[in-house]
């Protein structure tokens, strides 16, 4: 038997496509775009993170103003005479001043964070993500000790930021290509 005969069965094809359709051209997996690359615009979900992290760094920012006022008040309060005899006044005095100014420094570093965070969602990686995703734990957290109002907004929205980027979607706009 050789091989070059036409008509044996178990010869070379002769390069026909064969019966029926015709063959399709190869496929290329996720060529010229698709979600493997990441999606191209900022979902909803990331959208609303990034501006909830916008309110609660302008919350921090007033907080940290009015903490401010109170350490300024407190230092004055604490040279005033009338006041030496208080024992209700006497016990919040205690507290030193410089703790006050710390709290106050804490609470506005918190709040920079929070609008670094929000401003970096545009360009920043994997690395953005995981730490939105932890300041919102953290915030949602510390939001819940005081449980006043502000603590409650400080709380939902702290949530709902360490929801919208721990979705699929989030993971999807922070894990893409950049060009």
């Amino acid at each position: 038997m050789s091989f070059g005969d036409p008509n044996n069965p178990y010869g070379q094809p002769q390069g026909q496509p064969g019966y029926g359709y015709p063959q399709a051209p190869p496929v290329q997996p996720y060529a010229g775009g698709g979600y493997p690359t990441g999606p191209q615009e900022m979902p909803g979900g990331v959208k609303a993170a990034r501006v909830m992290l916008f309110v609660i760094g302008g919350f921090q920012v007033i907080g940290a103003i009015f903490a401010a006022m109170a350490a300024i008040g407190l230092n004055e309060a604490k040279n005033d005479p009338a006041l030496k005899d208080d024992l209700q006044f006497q016990q919040v005095a205690d507290m030193s001043v410089g703790a006050v100014w710390f709290i106050t420094l804490l609470i506005l570093g918190w709040g920079v964070l929070a609008i670094v965070l929000g401003a970096k969602f545009g360009s920043g990686g994997n690395g953005i993500r995981i730490t939105a995703l932890v300041f919102g734990v953290i915030t949602a957290v510390l939001g819940i000790y005081p449980f006043i109002i502000v603590g409650l907004v400080h709380t939902v929205l702290a949530i709902l930021i360490a929801v919208f980027v721990g979705k699929s979607d989030g993971a999807a706009w922070f894990n893409r290509q950049r060009a």
